[in-house]
């Protein structure tokens, strides 16, 4: 008897398994976050790049307020904090910080009614004949000026308040994710020649040459993206208060010197620097006045290596009553430290600041090339997009703990859950739209 074609039994082909069968679910994230976060991450790359060069510029804006010519002699402490605080008469003083240099002013800080929050009141002082130099509303504990502080809030929130600081924490949020991913997708691909790998092709110009500038760059810079999604996030509206919930139940808050002995009398200003000088406290410093404890001598010299000690000093006998160096911090604090300074720009200097430089140009480039690449993918207006379905094609096995995964992170990363939602909701309208196409 003749069998027919119909006859013959079909052979399935097996699913594919491992990397084969995750594959296409981690193009299709990759490549949708992507296309949506790309433009938070222009923008987030081309205002950090003008922030890591504030210094020079508040240098260059502010000559007057932040130097004076070198003189000898200088007028005590006490007296320049009674000078700065004729000029602000409704504020209150909450920090000082004492000329450095024979070429810097006295910073005296204060706290105003009317000023926006994080920000202060602060008058320069000439440390040499008491004169004002000038006074400035400036921002944060690095005592920011007004451009720094203008570039600073525009990286942060674009100077939308809380919901600016949503495009932030977005980019943050999806940085890692893209980059693990993009990782992945380009060691993953079969290649003989670790040269294919490490450097982008030479071959002709088309989107498979593109591919190897975006992949191979991406890999470059990988570590610096990872550092500073993880750090971006210490920052964050949303995701910051979880890492700080994190760091206190974990004990990893930074240590604070205790201040708590106080004796009638208040010694001055002078003389609380004076003892913490003798004391090998060295310079530059902010000293915080007595409330219901004494003087606080902070260290704040954030370039390397890190001068962050701090002392106490009771202020009706001028003694030293505590000491924490910063060589005595769990090593939580320290790295936070550390990590916080490096993404600012300001813990190696210039060379910190031309390595951030350089990585936020790279970055601009391979979202340019990503989206280069979309756009030569397809015949259509906005490129082809990657196959709907990969999820169904994952074993279970594999994508069970893929979704407790996604869960947890979602959790904890708020904007992240909310936005990898978004972009499901997109996936399915997308598909309910080609289904109704056809």
């Amino acid at each position: 008897m003749a069998i027919g074609i119909d006859d013959v039994p079909r052979i399935e082909p097996e699913p594919a398994a491992g990397w084969a069968a995750l594959r296409p679910l981690v193009l299709r994230l990759h490549f949708y976050a992507g296309v949506f976060v790309g433009p938070f991450l222009l923008v987030a790359a081309l205002t950090g790049i003008a922030y890591v060069w504030t210094p020079q510029l508040e240098q260059a804006v502010y000559p007057r307020e932040l130097h004076v010519p070198a003189t000898a002699g200088a007028v005590p402490l006490d007296q320049q904090v009674l000078v700065a605080r004729g000029r602000v008469p409704d504020g209150k003083i909450i920090g000082v910080r004492p000329a450095p240099s024979a070429t810097d002013t006295t910073q005296v800080i204060f706290d105003r009614p009317g000023l926006a929050p994080s920000y202060r009141y602060t008058v320069f002082v000439n440390p040499h004949d008491g004169e004002v130099r000038g006074a400035l509303e400036t921002y944060g504990s690095g005592q920011a000026l007004p451009v720094r502080g203008w570039i600073d809030t525009l990286h942060r929130s674009l100077h939308l308040g809380d919901f600016g600081r949503l495009y932030s924490e977005l980019a943050a949020s999806w940085l890692w994710v893209i980059t693990l991913a993009g990782l992945a997708l380009w060691l993953g691909r079969r290649r003989r020649r670790l040269r294919a790998v490490l450097l982008p092709s030479a071959g002709k110009p088309g989107r498979r040459r593109l591919r190897t500038w975006h992949g191979s760059a991406g890999l470059w810079i990988a570590a610096g993206l990872l550092f500073l999604s993880a750090t971006g996030l210490t920052w964050s509206l949303h995701a910051g208060a979880n890492v700080t919930d994190l760091r206190s139940s974990l004990d990893w808050t930074t240590p604070s010197v205790s201040a708590s002995v106080r004796t009638p009398g208040d010694v001055g200003w002078q003389a609380a620097r004076d003892a913490t000088a003798r004391a090998g406290l060295s310079d530059p410093v902010e000293i915080r006045p007595p409330s219901e404890g004494g003087y606080v001598v902070q260290q704040i010299g954030r370039s390397w290596p890190s001068r962050q000690d701090s002392m106490s000093v009771d202020p009706g006998t001028g003694q030293l009553t505590g000491t924490l160096r910063f060589a005595d911090y769990p090593l939580a604090a320290k790295l936070s430290r550390w990590g916080i300074d490096a993404h600012m720009g300001l813990l190696f200097g210039v060379a910190n600041q031309i390595a951030l430089t350089v990585l936020g140009l790279a970055l601009i480039c391979v979202v340019g090339w990503g989206y280069r690449m979309w756009w030569l993918r397809g015949r259509s207006r906005f490129g082809r997009l990657p196959v709907r379905g990969a999820w169904r094609r994952v074993p279970g096995r594999v994508l069970a703990p893929v979704l407790v995964g996604a869960a947890v992170v979602a959790w904890f990363l708020p904007v992240f859950g909310v936005s990898l939602l978004g972009f499901l909701a997109v996936d399915c309208l997308l598909g309910l739209r080609r289904e109704v196409a056809r």
